[in-house]
């Protein structure tokens, strides 16, 4: 299996049942006065996956991404831990999207802030818009490469440098109904983060703590979907009544994640 398909394949594990909502552009704001609250808590079910360890050695500018304490081990590694839980099992970085809402409270527009700081990119996931804008402010002395992947398809959508100690404006164009893009430095692969693009305002990320609120919701039955880098997303169905709040909570396993191997690639080196 050509280290292409294998890609595109694990990511596609990721985004199942992310198509089929309406694009933001449909999107009707109305005034909402009887809208409830979605409320839960994301937890991981199982061991904490062993990290990903990437030798310096294979990349430009290792001796300063070396002084980030964060992100390496002291033997000329940079150590990925992108699978963590907290304390009592609550997981953070996940996206969870009401899917398929039309009309609703008012939908800002979208602008991410990324930044590239000590060798990594940051945060580990975003909410975008599709055709929204991002930022990306380099604050290292050293140059990166912002390659974008549109992860559902495995294609470059984007590719620039980014140059040190710099600040740029770019626009996230993903074809139809694709949601998912993973951005990762085209110098230092161990650099990576994901993008969700959501179309409407019923969405949340979060924290370590795994939980979550999503308010405002016009009363009704909605499908609910958690997503994660590295999971199967996986999608439950509530009903939400009016000025009232509505418990849903998610469990990933462990034992399902699924990422690519980039130790075993040539070169270290993942190609479009």
């Amino acid at each position: 299996m050509s280290r292409l398909f294998m890609i595109a394949g694990m990511v596609l594990l990721g985004v199942v049942g992310l198509s089929g909502a309406s694009a933001a552009s449909d999107y009707q704001e109305i005034v909402v006065s009887d809208g409830g609250t979605i409320t839960g808590k994301i937890i991981l079910k199982g061991p904490i996956p062993p990290p990903r360890i990437f030798p310096l050695a294979f990349y430009p500018f290792a001796p300063y991404c070396a002084k980030n304490q964060k992100i390496t081990d002291g033997k000329g590694n940079v150590v990925v831990n992108d699978v963590s839980a907290g304390p009592d099992g609550g997981l953070g970085n996940v996206v969870v999207m009401v899917k398929g809402v039309e009309r609703g409270k008012q939908f800002k527009p979208i602008v991410a802030d990324l930044v590239a700081r000590g060798c990594e990119f940051l945060p580990f996931v975003s909410i975008v818009q599709n055709h929204g804008k991002f930022t990306m402010k380099n604050e290292d002395p050293v140059l990166h490469n912002a390659q974008l992947y549109q992860a559902e398809k495995g294609n470059v959508i984007l590719n620039v440098p980014i140059p040190p100690n710099s600040f740029e404006t770019h626009e996230i164009r993903l074809e139809k109904n694709m949601k998912v893009s993973k951005m990762i430095c085209g110098m230092h692969e161990f650099m990576q983060m994901w993008e969700v693009a959501v179309d409407n305002p019923y969405y949340a990320l979060t924290g370590s703590d795994g939980k979550f609120s999503i308010d405002g919701l016009p009363p009704g039955k909605y499908e609910v979907i958690a997503w994660r880098p590295h999971f199967k997303p996986i999608e439950q169905e509530i009903t939400v009544s009016a000025k009232q709040t509505a418990s849903l909570d998610f469990e990933f396993d462990s034992n399902q994640v699924i990422r690519p191997e980039y130790e075993h690639q040539e070169k270290f080196r993942m190609t479009p």
